[in-house]
């Protein structure tokens, strides 16, 4: 009997055994890379607020952050990894897709745009904010609309499809601009305030951000002419890894379909953002209600 009972117990364990290398023999990909490593590697931006920026102790913080971060909880429980280890790499706008596309990050958290384009490159996940490009410019200007911007200089961020739209709507328009790239956005912004630029054209949202965080917020204005339809923000993952994409997928569905949302994205919105208290009033428009609702990574802004 007891033989028996020793039989059927090393059999069962054997069972086990078996079966737990047989799972950790399928993972594949980005899911192997984090489970040898114990490491999974998060892409984050330096200043794009409310997205994805430093505060004013060099942490990351942010919208997008806070949503990698629950994504990173929920890979830590799928591969049982209750000690897994993020390393924080800094990008730009100009960095942010090669360092996906080799595998030198995991995850991109920040201020994205996906679109066709890009897909070809790397994969995203569903869309988490709706933005349009605009331009910020300085009141005292006399600009009033695109056309005013005519032969004027005119700056955006070196990688962003901004800086695509803006060339495209110069010589569709004959606007006769002088078009420059900064490195990242407080340059670019930078260059308005000192004259340098007469308009900074980017995503409506960081411009809010900067104009609400400036020295005289009162001196500028965000063009209501817009360069695009609502473009699908959304964090960033390498594209010919489905298992990996299917588990980071999940997760943000999980999250943008629960009661924990509203709260996040009002924490980022509607309230005071450190390091210097902004508001931006930036409320969930129906369309972002709807884009949370039903998450997709559609890259078409018709689909919006």
């Amino acid at each position: 009997m007891f033989r028996q009972t020793l039989k059927h117990g090393l059999v069962a364990l054997a069972t086990v055994v078996i079966g737990s290398t047989a799972v950790a023999q399928e993972l594949t990909g980005t899911l192997k890379k984090i489970k040898d490593t114990n490491t999974i590697t998060v892409g984050h931006r330096d200043a794009s607020l409310p997205f994805s920026y430093f505060d004013d102790q060099q942490k990351v913080i942010g919208y997008a952050v806070d949503i990698c971060m629950y994504i990173v909880n929920e890979i830590k429980k799928e591969l049982k990894l209750p000690n897994l280890q993020v390393k924080l790499a800094p990008v730009t706008s100009a960095t942010r897709i090669p360092l996906i596309a080799n595998g030198t990050i995991d995850l991109e958290c920040g201020s994205t745009t996906n679109n066709a384009e890009r897909q070809k490159q790397v994969a995203f996940g569903p869309t988490y904010y709706l933005t349009a490009t605009r331009f910020v410019y300085k009141k005292s200007s006399g600009i009033t609309n695109l056309a005013s911007l005519k032969g004027k200089t005119v700056v955006s961020t070196a990688g962003s499809t901004n800086l695509k739209q803006i060339s495209e709507a110069n010589t569709a328009q004959n606007l006769g601009l002088t078009i420059l790239a900064a490195k990242d956005h407080p340059e670019a912004f930078l260059m308005v305030e000192t004259g340098r630029a007469a308009a900074f054209v980017m995503d409506d949202i960081l411009l809010a951000g900067l104009v609400a965080g400036s020295k005289k917020p009162s001196d500028f204005a965000i063009s209501s002419d817009t360069l695009s339809n609502p473009e699908p923000y959304a964090f960033m993952m390498p594209r010919d890894d489905a298992p990996f994409n299917k588990m980071a997928t999940a997760a943000a569905a999980k999250l943008y379909k629960s009661a924990e949302m509203p709260a996040l994205y009002s924490k980022w919105f509607d309230k005071a953002v450190p390091p210097k208290g902004l508001i931006l009033n930036q409320p969930m428009t129906d369309k972002m209600k709807k884009a949370l609702a039903n998450p997709t990574n559609n890259p078409d802004p018709a689909s919006y």
